[in-house]
């Protein structure tokens, strides 16, 4: 008999991470793969990538919208946990595997480890600072095998008690996509974005969650130098982590500079009306 397992991927990030294993699974008549696909994948303002992973050719694929624009993490990772669980009960998997360090992979370590379910961490052990190094650890101590990227983030998980016989280095799958011979050329990425740019700098802006109050001048500052610069840039809309919202306002600056190309593409008069509903509906 196959062996059920449930990726779970809620952002375009970890998608990347998981995709190689998740084919590799696909492809082994040995395992039975089923994909429960959340958080930004599901957003349209972020570009709806639970497309992506359609479009990649996985089946079995289960969507579930865990957030609304005024939900905070606590919020999304509640919703997330219900949704999945009532998810793993009707197909009752044997393995849930999960990637890093957002809120929805806190659900599936959580909905794993109170349902019994084995729990596979990928990249653990990992350093970053801020909410994402807690939520990581966390994952860590609820979950049961951790597949990390190098020496480092093993010695960690073992400082945190988890026994060595459960934790494995395999580098990071970023590697897989790199060496992959089905990569597009560049030209063809260009032709699929619609740009021309023969070189040019990219701008992936994440909001730092404890430096919300200076965010608006960080991201001032940002967008102030590549509107005023002659500099070709791509600018890659950021997560959804709270203060994304205050980058976006930012980067509507951005709609007519020639030198410029953001995306998923602004619909800058859509964000314009909600910016002035939200105004209306403050006072």
């Amino acid at each position: 008999m196959s062996r059920r397992v449930v990726f779970l991927t809620g952002t375009r990030a970890d998608f990347g991470k998981l995709k190689s294993l998740m084919r590799a699974l696909q492809n082994d008549m040995g395992f039975d793969v089923h994909v429960f696909i959340t958080g930004m994948h599901m957003l349209s303002k972020y570009g709806y990538t639970c497309e992506e992973v359609e479009k990649a050719g996985f089946k079995n694929l289960f969507r579930f919208i865990n957030q609304n624009q005024s939900d905070s993490m606590d919020h999304i990772l509640a919703k997330t946990i219900t949704g999945l669980s009532d998810y793993v009960k009707e197909i009752s998997p044997e393995l849930i595997v999960i990637h890093g360090d957002r809120v929805e992979a806190l659900a599936g370590a959580a909905v794993g480890a109170l349902n019994n379910i084995r729990v596979a961490h990928i990249e653990g052990g990992e350093v970053s600072g801020t909410v994402d190094e807690l939520i990581r650890h966390a994952v860590t101590k609820l979950s049961h095998g951790h597949f990390v990227s190098n020496e480092q983030a093993k010695n960690r998980l073992i400082q945190l008690g988890e026994s060595e016989e459960s934790i494995f280095v395999i580098g990071s799958p970023d590697i897989d996509v790199m060496n992959s011979t089905s990569l597009p050329s560049i030209d063809d990425v260009r032709e699929r974005y619609g740009f021309s740019f023969e070189h040019y700098g990219i701008l992936m802006y994440h909001p730092v969650t404890s430096e919300l109050d200076d965010l608006p001048r960080q991201a001032k500052a940002i967008v102030d130098y590549i509107s005023e610069s002659s500099l070709p840039f791509i600018v890659v809309y950021p997560n959804n982590d709270h203060g994304s919202d205050i980058i976006l306002n930012e980067y509507l600056r951005l709609k007519n500079l020639s030198h410029v190309r953001v995306y998923p593409s602004i619909r800058f008069e859509y964000f314009l009306t909600l910016l002035k509903k939200c105004s209306v509906h403050h006072g």
